[in-house]
This record gives C-alpha cells, structure tokens and sequence, in this order.
C-alpha cells in the first residue's frame, strides 16, 4: 500500500472559529479581500498540525459568492492572491508541504441543477490561469454530477501538474454510492477514469458514506491497472438533504472529535485510501491526531 500522505482541514470553518471576517455569500472569500492574515494563519496552523498538502483558499472566488460583478472585477486577482498565500506558507514551512490548487464548484456547493458547461468552464479556466504558476497540483472540489466531473476533466486536459478530482456523495447511507446529483459513482468513476487523473477524492460529505465510495472507487482502479490515489476528506455537518440550497443558511453541525474522526479515517485507510484530511469543521486539531496516527501506518 502506498505511504499515507495527509492533506489539511476545512479552510472556510476555520476562518471563521479564528475570528477572521466571515460572512455569506462572501464565506471565506472575505477574509482574502480584508484580512488576508487569517489565511496564512489558516494555513500555519494546519501544517503546524502536520498537513503535507494545503489547499489554496480559492474555493469562494466564483460569481456564486462574490456576486457577478466583483467576480468580474477581483475574482481571478483573489484566487491568484490565495495561491500566492499557500505558496509562501509552504515554502518556509520545515517539511516539504504540498500546495493543491482548489477549483471549486462554479454555481454552489450541491447545485447540479444550476451546472451550465460553457459557462463552468469560463469561470473554471479563470481560476486554474490565476493559480496555475504557484501550486503543484490541482484539486477539483465537491464535483456534484458526471457532467461536471466530465467539464474539469476536459480544462485539466492541459494541466502539467497531477489532477485530483474529488466527488461530494448523497448523505444518505445506501448499498451503493450515490452522488448529490442521485447519479451512481460508478458512473463518474467510468468517466474520470477514462481522463487524465492521478487522484479520486470524497470530500464535503458526512463520513459514514464515504467507506462505501472508497469500496467502490479501489475495485474500479485495481480494474483499471492505473495509479490512482485514493482520497478521503469528509465534513462534520449533520446530513444535508437533497433540496439543501447552499448560501441560504448555515448547515447544522455536530460534534466530531479527533478521536471519533480519527476511527473513519482508520477504516478509509483500510478501504484503500492513501490521501486523508479534511472538510468544512475539521480542524488543525482533527489534523494533528490523524498525523500522529500516520507515523504509525508509515513505520
């Protein structure tokens, strides 16, 4: 089995648990256009906890949160500014540190409904130029449907560095995956598998779903003889239903411990995944205790 490499927590959660400037539709797009601090401080903190991956804080540089307007003005300037960020966190950092470039849901977080191709692929491209000259691999985030699986793969195509793709999954527990869009996973594992990708992730869902996809994800690599990572970063949010519109209030949290964090992890890595960190609410703290567990599984 591969070495297990650890990525960071939930940039936006913890923003806003430091006291940075949080509000929606801005969520952690904010802190990059008044308090850019907070994002390196972010950032330290998780590789302080032993992140060897950090994700940039581009994921809210979309018109869905800043606004069509200050999107056409600032969007592509803050996700290159949130590159330029990690980059710098993880140049100084005293282990070698990752820095996976985000490229977020164009319409929201959980919207399949609202995917437009030509115009996901526009606000995608802004991003990916903006980021492209300071991260060393690029991370597509919270992939809702195929389609939109099938619209990064096709920017991705031109990308030098490896390309991780990583699908937000129904929180409802089932006897096979399902993405947000109702689509089965191995329909998007037929798709991306068939694409330029070194990485298929699950992330922004709650954990008990995630084991199933990993199941599913390592039979359809092991057939497909290529190297692919396996990667797994859940969220602690109770379980957001299906009609969940994403801006109009907070998702619910729960209380996930380290510890109880640390036990979901175990199984994933037991499942086959080589790549672990986490989503909305898991904190350096989560991070520390699942990088004190990896000196164990590496030894």
């Amino acid at each position: 089995m591969k070495n297990l490499t650890i990525l960071d927590g939930g940039m936006g959660r913890e923003l806003k648990r430091m006291g940075a400037p949080f509000s929606q539709p801005y969520w952690s797009a904010e802190s990059l256009m008044v308090a850019p601090q907070y994002v390196t401080q972010a950032h330290q903190g998780f590789i302080d906890a032993g992140a060897e991956i950090i994700t940039t804080n581009s994921y809210a540089c979309v018109p869905f949160h800043l606004g069509e307007d200050l999107y056409q003005e600032r969007g592509a300037a803050l996700a290159e500014q949130a590159a330029i960020i990690a980059r710098d966190v993880a140049k100084k950092a005293s282990q070698k540190v990752l820095v996976a470039g985000s490229l977020p849901p164009p319409f929201g977080s959980y919207r399949p409904d609202l995917f437009e191709n030509d115009r996901a692929f526009d606000i995608l491209n802004s991003l990916y130029e903006a980021q492209a000259p300071y991260v060393d691999l690029w991370l597509v985030e919270t992939i809702s449907s195929v389609q939109e699986a099938k619209v990064s793969a096709s920017l991705l195509s031109k990308a030098s560095q490896p390309c991780y793709y990583s699908f937000t999954l129904s929180d409802d527990e089932k006897e096979v995956a399902t993405l947000r869009s109702g689509e089965p996973l191995s329909d998007a594992l037929d798709a991306i598998l068939a694409e330029k990708t070194e990485g298929i992730f699950f992330n922004c869902s709650v954990p008990e779903v995630i084991a199933q996809a990993i199941r599913e994800t390592a039979v359809r690599v092991a057939e497909s003889a290529k190297q692919i990572n396996i990667g797994a970063y859940a969220n602690s949010f109770a379980p957001i239903p299906v009609d969940h519109k994403a801006n109009e209030g907070a998702h619910a949290s729960r209380d996930l411990t380290p510890e109880e964090y640390l036990e979901f992890a175990k199984q994933w890595h037991t499942l086959g995944a080589n790549i672990i960190g986490g989503c909305c609410g898991i904190g350096p703290q989560h991070i520390e205790l699942l990088s004190q567990w990896q000196k164990s599984v590496n030894a």
